[in-house]
């Protein structure tokens, strides 16, 4: 008998196991997401790595030139060249690493700053009232404009670009986590806790947080794209990344006088990077909403 109840637990587990990785692989967005989030990361991880092009080095001879067309020394450019002579393929490869890097990272301590103060607010009431003031000020200035001023202030840099858009998106994270710790704080297995002489470091820890992780994950999924979204929003704008660094948006802004001209292929392959990238990253999440959300099973 002390042995039926962790084996029928293990049990319970593998079958819950089995029955969000099937429901994964029904998912077509989720799967279609996931297939083109990692052809990006292979592009980027892999063959960035061993490719040989320099994202800054400049040839004016070789200008502007359309797409599958050798230059003088018989290189051929893939995706063209842009008005300094810049070959586009690399730049995107390179872009994309700074980009997804800059998504990534935002992402992480966003959803730190997020879940720490969204635990606090959710589970001591006379801090919340305090707490979610501070988000709803900052809600109520847009986001872009937050994030230009706060990026014109610290500088054009990786790093301060990183923080500058963690800044900007933390308040989904903690008003996602607050809404977790209000309707988990009351129950029976957190009294429970609290009777058993559990602090509320460890009922945070292991009962509250535990139990949060699947709407974290889902918006973490989904805000990858946004910040995608608002890094070449920046980028473009010149405020995000210093201007010697490739970047998607920085390359739009390049091109996006070129279009006029017939040259397309300047801002249209890094816009097409980041259309495909973001619907990835996009149906990823939502796939995996449809998947982990109790309340969207059928």
């Amino acid at each position: 008998m002390t042995l039926a109840a962790p084996v029928a637990v293990a049990a319970a587990v593998a079958r819950r196991e089995t029955s969000v990785r099937s429901r994964f692989l029904r998912s077509r967005r989720a799967v279609g997401g996931l297939a083109v989030l990692v052809v990006v990361l292979l592009l980027t991880s892999a063959l960035s790595l061993v490719w040989p092009g320099d994202p800054t080095a400049l040839s004016p001879a070789n200008k502007l030139l359309p797409p599958l067309v050798a230059d003088r020394n018989g290189v051929t450019h893939l995706m063209g060249t842009d008005i300094l002579g810049r070959d586009i393929l690399t730049r995107v490869l390179f872009g994309a690493r700074v980009s997804l890097a800059v998504a990534i990272g935002s992402v992480v301590v966003a959803g730190a700053i997020g879940l720490a103060l969204g635990l606090v607010a959710g589970f001591y009431s006379r801090l919340d009232a305090a707490i979610m003031r501070i988000a709803d000020i900052q809600l109520a200035i847009p986001t872009v404009l937050l994030a230009i001023g706060l990026a014109a202030a610290v500088g054009p840099s990786l790093p301060n670009l990183i923080f500058v858009l963690a800044i900007t998106n933390w308040v989904i994270f903690a008003r996602t986590v607050r809404a977790s710790s209000l309707s988990l704080r009351e129950s029976l297995f957190v009294e429970a806790a609290r009777c058993a002489g559990a602090d509320d470091l460890r009922i945070l820890g292991q009962h509250i947080l535990r139990n949060a992780w699947t709407p974290i994950i889902v918006v973490a999924s989904q805000r990858v794209a946004q910040m995608i979204l608002l890094e070449a929003s920046l980028s473009f704008l010149g405020v995000g990344v210093p201007v010697d660094v490739a970047t998607w948006g920085s390359m739009v802004a390049d091109g996006r006088a070129q279009i006029l001209t017939n040259n397309w292929w300047v801002a249209g392959f890094p816009g097409l990077a980041i259309t495909l990238t973001v619907l990835g990253v996009n149906f990823f999440g939502d796939g995996l909403r449809d998947v982990l959300d109790p309340r969207l099973r059928l």
